[in-house]
């Protein structure tokens, strides 16, 4: 597997805690050691909402507990919308969970904004066999900030009770999408709305890797350059064929995707999981993007430890414990279709039973982080303006080429100012 990294985090304007003031958050609640109670840390992360997945990440933390009896691992799900906010808001206040599963885009932001524990003096990254294209993303200016938790690529998935073969180009996908659309079933699902910005940023990732676009070159924002806008122009196209689900959340549509409603969706490798924890008889299929160029988004989510939180030491304990062999082999099991920190070997049954697996897994090679190329801190904020002028395209206010020539023009004051 092969990951390339293109850009580090620079500097953010100003800090989060600043900028955030005045929300509330929540404090750790540590045990007290002297009183022989365990010592209690809250591990955040979006998965553990997620059906399927999340209860077996559960119980998954729970054998950590129950290895040994100083630290207990408390799990703290946050929905994927509003987990940024509701993290930084936390971290900046100088309080929130001891652990984070991080999007690599607010691990970045959280990064440069001083709000990470630095891990190298505490935990020897040597002694592991880690996956190193994924893990140098944990480093930000030279210091680590995290492991990997799970890494994967994203890939075409389809209801093979709905699509007998999957489409291997743009026309023939969106010919399939329509056709498939009929009787209460939509030929696709994907995020369209303001209210699942960062879920909707992601899929925009998709379309503009596939036409061979990129929002930024290292150096300056290519935003409105022709490749992009030819990837949103498709994503466009689709939406405005009527083949999905309008206004349905990723909750939603996954969950008629489970009862036989929705035939693709192009998401991550996690999402079989969540898919077959809504219905375990689906027959799942994956194939690559059908897109021109074969480069699509990677999901990177890399765990760290909250820089306010009185309890590091022990927090970097569990993550020694994530990162043993038996539990990393545990894990991705759990995950799914995903990698984890380090390098692995999917046995025969679980490939027998599930071959989509193979898919993904060779599809990594390919994959592309979800970061505005050479301004990863300020990503968050572009998505903002990008996700905010593509639905007012979608929505007929302008072309898609008006929409990003005005997203050019607010991001670049934006990473200007």
């Amino acid at each position: 597997m092969k990951w390339t990294k293109t850009s580090t985090a620079i500097a953010i304007a100003g800090a989060v805690g600043m900028a955030l003031a005045g929300c509330s958050g929540g404090s750790s609640t540590g045990g007290s050691s002297t009183s022989g109670a365990p010592v209690t840390l809250r591990f955040a992360a979006v998965t553990l909402t997620e059906a399927g997945r999340g209860p077996a990440l559960k119980a998954w933390l729970q054998e950590f507990n129950d290895s040994q009896n100083k630290i207990k691992v408390v799990p703290d799900g946050i929905p994927f919308a509003t987990f940024a906010q509701t993290v930084l808001t936390q971290m900046g206040a100088g309080s929130g969970p001891d652990l984070i599963r991080f999007d690599i885009s607010t691990f970045e932001q959280a990064a440069a904004s001083n709000l990470l524990a630095p891990l190298d003096s505490m935990i020897d990254a040597s002694k592991y066999d880690l996956i190193k294209g994924p893990d140098s993303y944990n480093i930000v200016n030279g210091k680590r900030y995290g492991f990997s938790f799970d890494t994967t690529s994203y890939a075409l998935i389809y209801n093979k009770d709905l699509i007998s073969t999957p489409p291997t180009t743009f026309d023939e996908l969106l010919a399939t999408a329509k056709a498939a659309t009929k009787n209460g079933v939509y030929g696709m699902a994907f995020r369209q709305t303001a209210a699942e910005e960062p879920g909707m940023m992601q899929d925009l990732f998709n379309y503009v890797y596939g036409y061979g676009g990129d929002f930024g070159d290292g150096h300056k924002l290519t935003l409105n350059s022709p490749k992009v806008v030819q990837g949103l122009e498709a994503y466009q196209k689709l939406y405005d064929a009527n083949v999905i689900p309008k206004g349905a959340s990723a909750a939603t549509y996954r969950q008629m995707f489970g009862q036989n409603k929705v035939a693709i969706n192009i998401d991550n490798g996690g999402v079989p999981s969540i898919l077959l924890g809504e219905n375990p008889n689906l027959h799942l299929g994956a194939a690559p993007d059908p897109f021109p160029v074969k480069a699509q988004g990677g999901i990177l989510t890399p765990l760290a430890i909250n820089a306010a939180s009185p309890h590091q030491a022990e927090a970097a304990t569990f993550i020694k414990w994530m990162l043993e062999p038996a539990n990393q082999v545990k894990l991705q099991q759990i995950m799914g279709a995903e990698s984890v920190a380090t390098h692995t070997t999917r046995s025969a049954a679980e490939l027998a039973k599930a071959p989509y697996l193979k898919v993904f897994d060779d599809l990594v090679a390919t994959a592309k982080p979800q970061l505005i190329n050479g301004f990863a801190a300020k990503t968050p904020d572009i998505d903002k303006i990008i996700v905010d002028q593509v639905l007012s395209a979608l929505q007929g206010q302008q072309t898609m080429q008006a929409a990003m020539d005005k997203a050019q023009q607010l991001a670049t004051a934006v990473v200007s100012g």
